[in-house]
C-alpha cells in the first residue's frame, strides 16, 4: 500500500511548490485525506489545547460516559451494536456566531486557548481552499465564495474523545460515514490511534502523528469540483487501552449557500456532464 499523503506546508515556499502542490492534488483525487506538518499553528498552542482538552474530559466527562454506557449496558455486550458510538463528544460553534461562552463547565482559559485555536484553524481552512482552487484552476477565493452563503460559512468543532473499549469488535468508536460539509481539519492523539479511511476497498490507518493536522474534504467539495475531489468513508476503531483525543473543526456551507458543480470544471469534463445537481445546503 502507497504511503498516506504527508504534506510539508513549508515546501510551498520554494522550489518544491510544484512538486507540493502535485502531492496536494494526487491525495484531493486519490485519497481524500492528507496530513499537514509546518501548517503554522505554533507547537506551544497545540500542546495546549491538547493538555486542556485531556484535563476536561477527566474532571468534566469521564463519569458521565461510564454513566452513559452504564445505563446502556455497552459495558457487557454479546452482539454487534449498530446504533451507538464508543465517544464522549462536546461541540463548540465558532461562526456565524460563536457559543464557547455558553458552554457549561469550561475554565475561562480553556474557552480562551479554543478560540485562538478556531480563529487559526479557520485561516488555515481558507488558505487550503485557495491551494485546492489553484489546483483546479479556479480563480483565488471560488471555494470560500461558493461555501459562504449569506452570513458566512458554518464553522465549528467536535471535541471528541474515544476511552478504552472492553469490546471494540462489537461497537465503533465511531460508525462509517462521510462528512457532509466543506473541509475538516483534525488535530488528533499522537498516541492512541484508531482513524481509518476506506481506499480501493481496503481500511487505511490514518497514521498519529505529533503536532500535525490532518485534513479530509466533505461531500461538498466533492460536488463543487464534480466528483474529481472525494470525500470518502471514513471510521473511528475503539481501542481497549488509552484514551484517544479528536479535535476536528468543520469549515461548511453556510445554510443559504447553493452548492452545484463549478461550470469551468463541467465543461472541462469530456462529456461536459454534471454529475451533482444544484441545491441548497441546508436541504
Amino acid at each position: 500500500m502507497e504511503n498516506f499523503p504527508l504534506i510539508n506546508m513549508e515546501k510551498l515556499n520554494g522550489d518544491e511548490r510544484r512538486a507540493t502542490m502535485n502531492k496536494i492534488k494526487d491525495a484531493c483525487e486519490n485519497w481524500g485525506f492528507f496530513e499537514l506538518v509546518n501548517h503554522g499553528i505554533s507547537h506551544e498552542l497545540l500542546d495546549n489545547v491538547e493538555r486542556m482538552t485531556k484535563e476536561h474530559y477527566k474532571k468534566c466527562m469521564e463519569q458521565r460516559f461510564k454513566e452513559m454506557v452504564t445505563a446502556k449496558a455497552l459495558d457487557d455486550v454479546k452482539t454487534e451494536v449498530n446504533d451507538v458510538d464508543w465517544e464522549s463528544t462536546l461541540f463548540l460553534r465558532h461562526l456565524p456566531s460563536s457559543n464557547i461562552s455558553e458552554i457549561p463547565d469550561l475554565d475561562d482559559e480553556y474557552r480562551e486557548v479554543m478560540r485562538d485555536f478556531a480563529s487559526k484553524l479557520e485561516k488555515l481552512a481558507e488558505e487550503l481552499l485557495d491551494l485546492l482552487c489553484e489546483n483546479l484552476g479556479l480563480e483565488k477565493g471560488y471555494l470560500k465564495k461558493a461555501l459562504y452563503g449569506s452570513k458566512g460559512p458554518n464553522f465549528g468543532t467536535k471535541v471528541s474523545n474515544y476511552p478504552p473499549c472492553p469490546t471494540p469488535d462489537l461497537i465503533k468508536g465511531l460508525r462509517a460515514h462521510t462528512d457532509a460539509g466543506g473541509i475538516i481539519l483534525l488535530f488528533q492523539d499522537d498516541k492512541v490511534s484508531g482513524l481509518q479511511l476506506l481506499k480501493d476497498g481496503e481500511w487505511i490507518n490514518v497514521p498519529p502523528m505529533r503536532h500535525s493536522i490532518v485534513i479530509n474534504l466533505g461531500d461538498q467539495i466533492e460536488v463543487i469540483t464534480n466528483g474529481r475531489y472525494k470525500s470518502v468513508m471514513h471510521r473511528v476503531i475503539a481501542q481497549t487501552s488509552g484514551t484517544r483525543m479528536s479535535i476536528a473543526s468543520f469549515y461548511n456551507p453556510g445554510n443559504d449557500a447553493v452548492i452545484y458543480p463549478a461550470e469551468k470544471l463541467v465543461k472541462e469534463e469530456s462529456k461536459d456532464e454534471r454529475i451533482y445537481p444544484k441545491f441548497v445546503f441546508d436541504d
